[in-house]
């Protein structure tokens, strides 16, 4: 699987059983959380996520609609007992923030915190099943989109050619890395013809808080899909310039021009109860537009 489930979709404040920004991308066995506003550990329970595979938590920016929740799930992973490590991925100064907190509560920790402080755009870490890189957006503090992509080494056996040519299974791993084989009777085969290539990785891009700004579609180009904000409809885009925010049809134009597969919108202003005419007016533009609903997984298509 990989895939990202909703938790908070509003901006600012928490507003008509809408929370503040938080999602979490889920690879295979690994749940890697985007912000953390507050509110967060509990949608975690509501829509039974497994806190205990949450290895990594980025955050990008530090306003606090998206990282007041933060200090509350580490207290809580503390006092249930949590033993692996956690990397926190974010801008400075948040770590001295967060030692702080743990310091004056006199919290102890009985596992590892390690924090990545992000300082320019670029790549990030590199874990087994997944790279990071981030890019920087046009907000009023400094803030970082993320683009998650698929590590996706291994070819696929060709079962009926394995088997016709009598490869052992011992070598079924040495083939998927792109090995050829050399028979008994000193022949190569070649690995083209036993292997096809690596299904191409999937690329999921979080574009943060932002301003209509057309400097990221070189960080996002042809990803299967992005998150892009959309605080305010179309007819207040004066005031999401103003405010360093997007409107519906700029986050379907930043899609467009990116030549993406799929666009989820979200960071809803408290203005709006309802969240129809988000989805309308951007697919106005990108027709391939889901709201970014809570407690609802999108799959990142292939």
């Amino acid at each position: 699987m990989f895939g990202v489930t909703i938790l908070g979709n509003n901006s600012a404040v928490p507003a008509f059983d809408r929370h503040p920004t938080s999602q979490v991308l889920t690879l295979n066995n690994r749940n890697i959380l985007i912000d953390c506003g507050e509110g967060t550990q509990i949608q975690l329970i509501k829509y039974k996520i497994r806190r205990s595979r949450i290895s990594h938590i980025f955050i990008s920016h530090l306003h606090g609609d998206h990282y007041f929740g933060l200090i509350g799930l580490i207290t809580s992973f503390a006092l249930l007992g949590r033993q692996q490590p956690l990397t926190i991925v974010a801008p400075d100064p948040l770590q001295r923030i967060i030692e702080l907190q743990l310091q004056v509560a006199d919290t102890k920790l009985g596992f590892e915190l390690n924090f990545i402080t992000i300082k320019e755009t670029g790549p990030l870490l590199q874990l087994p099943d997944v790279e990071v890189r981030c890019f920087r957006t046009d907000h009023r503090i400094e803030c970082y989109g993320f683009v998650f992509k698929e590590v996706r080494n291994l070819r696929r056996l060709n079962i009926e050619k394995v088997k016709e040519y009598n490869i052992p299974l011992s070598f079924y791993d040495n083939l998927q890395r792109g090995e050829d084989y050399n028979a008994n009777d000193g022949s190569i085969i070649a690995n083209a013809i036993l292997t096809t290539p690596a299904p191409k990785p999937r690329v999921y891009a979080f574009c943060a808080d932002t301003r209509y700004d057309e400097r990221i579609l070189e960080h996002i180009h042809g990803a299967d899909m992005i998150y892009h904000e959309t605080t305010y409809h179309d007819a207040l885009a004066q005031m999401a310039t103003e405010r360093f925010h997007s409107t519906t049809k700029q986050a379907g134009r930043i899609a467009q021009l990116a030549g993406v597969k799929k666009l989820l919108i979200g960071h809803f202003s408290s203005k709006y109860d309802s969240l129809k005419e988000f989805e309308i007016e951007t697919r106005e533009v990108f027709p391939n537009t889901d709201l970014a609903l809570e407690g609802v997984s999108y799959l990142i298509p292939q």
